[in-house]
């Protein structure tokens, strides 16, 4: 997590005096030992640490004021999106006018972090609204295609860029943006129980203030779609293996870059079933690439292969002279498995009802790592025209997927038949020019 520099001037030599002297102390639930707090229950140290018209004493503001500056700082550093809940910010703007009637250092170092917060959380609100327009052109282009299914999707990703390590590198600029903006709050927030860790039933659920991890998914799933929607959109077996390869070839690239999670995406594409079931189309494709990264990212042995390639990468990323050796993109959806069962295997207490602080420390060393990964900034230079098409391009429904695979490789068995059937009648009724008429003839014709 970022750390801030105390205000080391403004306490002296022997830093924070703690209030407690005793060598061992336990009082009120908190224990100490040699003037450290060591352990203590959750209820007690809110007790502690939350002042009161009782406990706020106006002679210790000169030792807490810095502390607290300094916690405010992190805190609003590392969790801005805590703040755009109204009665956060108001709490914060109090605290924060009380600590600038001290010192006048308090006072420039309160101005400073206010105006930080407000500079994150514009830009957070931006990339929010340039998601949103994103999604929406995204979805006007599906319309269109849905209005006018017989208008044929001339343009196609290849038609674009051929070169397979610029669209590699396009889509890392897209992982690395998304990343960018999810904050370590986001894990905690889509963890969190129906139960606080007090089980105090007075407490009001923490509600989710954003959506990017969730938008950062949903990115991974338009890939996977792309990718099979690209393979599929294809009339001729010839360019279906051409765009196959490809995306053999992108996925190969991503690996080297470091870009775990658009290869997975890609992989995940290719296995579909409406495009591994195209044999004829597979039985021309080389292999031996492809086998390669299957290889690399095998499930088998909680994800072995790949987790060796990602101590690999990270290892690179420690040492690296260059922006382009730092990048370090995990499969996005293992590190939040690995998270959510460090989180369920772990009790959130002791048996003496202390916070299992252990626990904790493990969660962040997951996060922090993944904190360091998404702050490096992509070193290859954008290209509009991809990006755009790989953001906004119509990507087939599963459904859609399967017509333009039997339309491709007729069905093989009676289950694929029955299927063909019921999509193709399903997607009969749904269309906007659809009559009773259309019925009969179709029932007609059956």
């Amino acid at each position: 997590m970022p750390q801030t520099p105390p205000f080391t001037e403004q306490l002296g030599p022997s830093g924070y005096q703690n209030s407690y002297q005793t060598t061992e102390d336990s009082r009120a639930g908190l224990c100490y030992q040699d003037n450290n707090l060591v352990s203590g229950s959750l209820e007690a140290l809110i007790q502690h640490l939350v002042p009161t018209v009782e406990y706020f004493p106006d002679t210790q503001v000169r030792n807490l004021a810095p502390r607290m500056v300094q916690l405010l700082t992190e805190w609003t550093e590392t969790f801005p999106y805590d703040f755009k809940d109204e009665r956060m910010m108001c709490s914060l703007k109090q605290l924060t006018q009380r600590l600038a009637n001290g010192d006048q250092v308090y006072r420039k170092a309160v101005v400073q972090m206010s105006q930080g917060l407000l500079r994150r959380l514009t830009v957070l609100s931006q990339y929010e609204e340039a998601l949103s327009k994103i999604n929406a052109t995204a979805a006007e282009q599906l319309t269109a295609v849905k209005v006018k299914p017989q208008v044929t999707i001339h343009k196609d990703l290849l038609s674009i860029c051929s070169d397979p390590f610029t669209v590699a590198q396009q889509l890392t600029h897209i992982e690395l943006e998304r990343l960018g903006y999810i904050g370590p709050e986001e894990f905690v927030q889509a963890f969190v129980q129906m139960d606080p860790l007090d089980n105090d039933t007075s407490c009001v659920r923490v509600h989710q203030r954003t959506n990017t991890l969730e938008a950062y998914v949903e990115w991974f799933n338009r890939l996977s779609y792309l990718v099979a929607t690209e393979i599929c959109m294809s009339v001729k077996k010839k360019q279906r293996v051409r765009v196959i390869e490809f995306f053999i070839d992108v996925a190969r690239e991503c690996f080297n870059i470091g870009n775990f999670n658009s290869l997975m995406a890609i992989i995940s594409g290719m296995n579909m079933s409406p495009v591994s079931r195209l044999k004829k189309t597979w039985s021309k494709v080389k292999m031996a690439k492809y086998d390669i990264l299957e290889h690399q990212m095998d499930p088998s042995n909680n994800f072995y292969n790949y987790r060796t390639a990602l101590k690999g990468a990270t290892q690179r990323s420690i040492t690296a002279n260059s922006n382009r050796e730092k990048i370090v993109i995990p499969f996005f959806s293992l590190l939040i498995k690995d998270i959510y069962f460090l989180n369920q295997g772990c009790v959130n207490r002791l048996q003496n009802g202390h916070v299992n602080f252990k626990k904790f420390w493990e969660l962040a060393k997951q996060v922090s790592e993944f904190m360091t990964w998404k702050k490096v900034e992509c070193p290859f230079e954008k290209d509009r025209r991809i990006l755009q098409y790989v953001l906004t391009a119509p990507v087939f429904t599963e459904d859609d997927l399967y017509l333009a695979s039997y339309d491709s490789e007729g069905p093989e068995n009676n289950m694929e038949k029955d299927r063909w059937r019921t999509l193709r009648f399903s997607k009969v009724l749904g269309h906007p020019n659809f009559s009773r008429m259309s019925l009969k003839m179709m029932q007609f014709k059956s």
